[in-house]
């Protein structure tokens, strides 16, 4: 009984932990959005705007689990936060795809863009952080939502270095191209997320009740999320 109510409180503190870096990962991209969009649209930027929407889309995804939280039982609330997760990779993928294409083709001239190097260089720094602790939190709570928004975040830090590689070539070697082939890497790295967050493969989850004790977690298919152990009291 004792071992039971041990893993209930460390069920709490988790999700408390989930519940704290949500936050402040929505924090972080609201104010990676404004800027990359702003600066987007003055560059005329594809990868720019792709990053920025990025940053919205990570803020939806981080808003699905604060909300998926914030009820007793968060598990009843884990798939439609998978199915909002997805849509918004869906999403990002083809917007930046279109506008990718339209800069390829000449329909808008890429611009140098410095507070873009900025941003995507500093997001380098961030992002990584956040999506290993979530992830962390989240494989050990089995929280297949939670490991698939930090699997978003971990793109975020893919699309931060794309981007700014991307710009970087554009403004020391003047490759224009290069910014609307670091916006289609955006894309591509965003539809496969979404496929797996839909399918519910971002991570084997097992069931708080497994966690805690109650009752032994099923096997996973592979080794994202290890089944906990019931501890005899």
């Amino acid at each position: 009984m004792t071992a039971v109510l041990g893993a209930s409180d460390r069920a709490a503190v988790l999700r408390r932990r989930i519940r704290v870096v949500v936050a402040i990962t929505i924090g972080w991209n609201v104010v990676e959005a404004v800027v990359a969009l702003l600066a987007g649209r003055a560059a005329s930027s594809a990868a720019l705007i792709g990053f920025g929407l990025d940053s919205v889309v990570e803020v939806l995804s981080a808003a699905a689990i604060a909300w998926q939280f914030a009820a007793p039982d968060p598990e009843k609330r884990e798939k439609v936060a998978l199915r909002v997760i997805a849509v918004s990779f869906f999403g990002l993928a083809v917007y930046v795809s279109v506008d990718a294409v339209l800069s390829l083709l000449g329909v808008r001239e890429v611009e140098h863009s410095p507070v873009g190097i900025a941003i995507a260089a500093l997001s380098l720094v961030v992002m990584p952080f956040l999506s290993w602790f979530e992830r962390r939190t989240g494989r050990e709570l089995g929280s297949a939502s939670a490991v698939a928004d930090s699997k978003q975040t971990l793109i975020c830090t893919y699309l931060s270095a794309a981007l700014l590689v991307g710009l970087l070539l554009n403004a020391l070697l003047g490759w224009a191209w290069a910014d609307s082939v670091a916006a289609l890497v955006i894309a591509v790295l965003a539809g496969r997320e979404g496929v797996e967050a839909w399918r519910g493969d971002a991570c084997c989850a097992a069931p708080v009740s497994a966690l805690t004790g109650v009752r032994e977690a099923e096997g996973c298919r592979d080794d994202c999320c290890a089944p906990a152990r019931r501890t005899e009291s």
